[in-house]
């Protein structure tokens, strides 16, 4: 559950800020006047705080409760822009699209490469391939965490650009949400919101389990990751 006291605004519109910002195209000046015509004054540095100190909360609640992905995973490396210069976002999909994990990093490189496995096996168990792009850090970053015995089982490790196609598509989606924020002025600021647009992407793609008996849309489902909800273990 999210804590949300101490705040000046109801939880419902702070929820209806950030879901907007992170789900949609939009700059904050443009969320600022579309609050303002629903009878809701808020400034526009006041929606970046929300942004940033509840999407990661957010993004916590969705992690326990995020469906089981398929056991063929495609992950590679893409940039965001931070003060005008490139940090790299590590990805990774299953065969049918659906996010395995995300890492952010300020640098590229094969350390980085090296967290992100260790990072999505604890999440989402032993996959039995995993394809990569022709990155050798990535590629380095795996066959060290075999050797160092961070994955109980060998990985199926491969090279296959045709397959990553999926990959590629799903990062377009994310990418169209972040293009207009025009880069981000820290590592922390790119971090939290990259984190509430991810969650939205993999609501949209039903990855969050529900306890409703009836169909939820993905703002019913985003607004519900700020309250208590029990799910039973055997529909994780």
């Amino acid at each position: 559950m999210i804590d949300f006291r101490g705040s000046h605004f109801e939880k419902e519109i702070i929820l209806w800020g950030v879901r907007w910002y992170v789900a949609y195209s939009i700059s904050y000046c443009q969320l600022e006047e579309m609050l303002r015509e629903r009878g809701v004054s808020v400034d526009h540095s006041t929606l970046n705080r929300w942004v940033i100190k509840y999407a990661p909360e957010v993004e916590k609640q969705f992690r326990r409760r995020q469906r089981a992905v398929g056991r063929s995973w495609r992950v590679d490396e893409t940039s965001v822009k931070i003060k005008g210069q490139w940090a790299s976002r590590y990805r990774g999909v299953d065969n049918m699209g659906q996010p395995v994990d995300l890492l952010r990093s300020e640098r590229r490189e094969m350390a980085v490469a090296k967290r992100f496995v260790p990072q999505a096996l604890k999440m989402h168990g032993v996959p039995t391939k995993v394809t990569l792009e022709g990155y050798a850090a990535s590629h380095r970053a795996v066959a060290e965490v075999q050797r160092e015995g961070l994955c109980p089982v060998p990985l199926g490790v491969r090279t296959h650009r045709s397959l990553n196609n999926v990959l590629e598509q799903d990062q377009r989606a994310v990418k169209r949400v972040v293009r207009p924020m025009l880069g981000f002025t820290s590592f922390w600021s790119a971090r939290c919101t990259i984190a509430g647009v991810e969650v939205m992407h993999a609501i949209r793609k039903e990855q969050l389990v529900t306890t409703s008996n009836e169909r939820e849309t993905p703002a019913e489902q985003f607004y519900s990751l700020a309250v208590k909800v029990n799910i039973p273990s055997d529909k994780v």
